[in-house]
């Protein structure tokens, strides 16, 4: 447990960066803040000596506490050495490597170095994330988002970006809630051409595995039902197992009883990605289920593991490395002062082949 003086240094160091409290800006008296976080004038002052030995806030004798027009200059003026940040919600053997490799091959070519943070999908640790980034003094910044299809309550932070005029980017999705440039694939399309591979291969019993509280899977769950609509097949909701972050950890335990209850009534499945593809795999052989004899599976992204796994999974493509250094080059040229950059960048998938999907007979 904090300390109760770290807490009020957590509070107002958060709320300086996330531009709550503004440079030149009154904090909340000494006894306001007694009263607020209920504990002892000693505490707050330890707080504030802190906060003023490190730069965020000055005291005026006879006046109060200001946040620190240093700490402005700080914050918004650029470092020796030119950084760009990158924030990514997952650090893994999945696309992440390849995105970053393709980053840092354009930020080299200008000289730029790079500062990684990673989220774990977590707002608490993207929030932690951005006000690292806040206070290095970034001259910009590309952000995968955070469970992207559901409130994010860090909006703050990215408005205080903007308002320092330090430009970001967001890749593979974005906030709804903001006017930011983005760099994404077509997940619609990416699933629209999976399932549409499935039909046309035969199969009618098509089920989804989605992760819905990301944009991609939102998107991916809207190609899929463009795809049956298209084909005018039913959608069934008992065939959609759904998943999200926090239930993540149990997704091979629900597949399994997924898979026992419906098996019957499918024939095929198009996966979020290809992590949960080859999930499904994996739990298929547990259960004795013969891929692609019984069950046809589609992942999406050819990520590295798919490249790597024991069976060849058919996916569909994603940008990746293209995508990491395109995100770099529009932040570079941004600070070059450009000013006829693209708002977006869609990238088109396309199928690969693989040995995880067969045609139903007759087909």
């Amino acid at each position: 447990m904090k300390p109760k003086y770290q807490v009020i240094i957590d509070e107002i160091k958060s709320n300086i960066l996330s531009g709550a409290y503004k440079a030149g800006e009154q904090i909340p008296s000494e006894f306001a803040l007694q009263e607020i976080y209920n504990v002892s004038r000693q505490t707050v002052r330890k707080a504030i000596l802190e906060l003023s030995n490190e730069g965020f806030l000055r005291s005026e004798k006879g006046s109060g506490t200001y946040v620190s027009s240093q700490y402005r200059s700080r914050s918004t003026g650029k470092t020796t050495n030119k950084t760009i940040g990158v924030i990514t919600t997952y650090i893994s053997d999945y696309i992440f490597p390849s995105i970053i490799r393709g980053i840092e091959s354009r930020l080299n070519e200008d000289n730029y170095s790079l500062l990684l943070a990673s989220t774990n999908n977590d707002v608490v640790q993207e929030k932690k994330a951005l006000e690292m980034m806040l206070s290095y003094g970034l001259d910009g910044m590309i952000v995968e988002p955070t469970r992207s299809n559901v409130y994010n309550p860090n909006i703050a932070y990215y408005l205080a970006f903007q308002e320092q005029d330090v430009p970001f980017v967001m890749i593979n999705a974005y906030y709804e809630e903001l006017e930011v440039p983005f760099f994404c694939l077509d997940d619609v399309q990416s699933s629209y051409l999976a399932t549409s591979e499935l039909i046309a291969k035969g199969h009618t019993q098509i089920g989804i595995i989605a992760k819905m509280d990301d944009l991609q899977g939102k998107y991916r769950m809207k190609g899929f039902i463009k795809a049956l609509g298209e084909a005018r097949l039913k959608f069934q909701p008992e065939h959609v197992l759904s998943f999200d972050t926090a239930t993540k950890p149990d997704l091979s335990v629900n597949l399994e009883a997924y898979l026992s209850d419906h098996l019957d009534g499918l024939t095929a499945l198009v996966c979020y990605n290809d992590e949960v593809g080859l999930e499904v795999v994996q739990v298929c052989r547990k259960l004795g289920i013969s891929v692609p004899e019984q069950l046809s599976i589609i992942g999406q992204d050819n990520s590295y593991i798919a490249k790597n796994a024991n069976i060849k999974l058919t996916t569909l493509t994603h940008p990746q490395e293209q995508m990491g250094r395109d995100a770099a080059d529009w932040i570079i040229k941004r600070l070059q002062g450009k000013k006829d950059l693209p708002a977006s960048t869609i990238y088109q998938p396309e199928f690969i082949e693989g040995e995880t999907v067969k045609a139903i007979e007759g087909k």
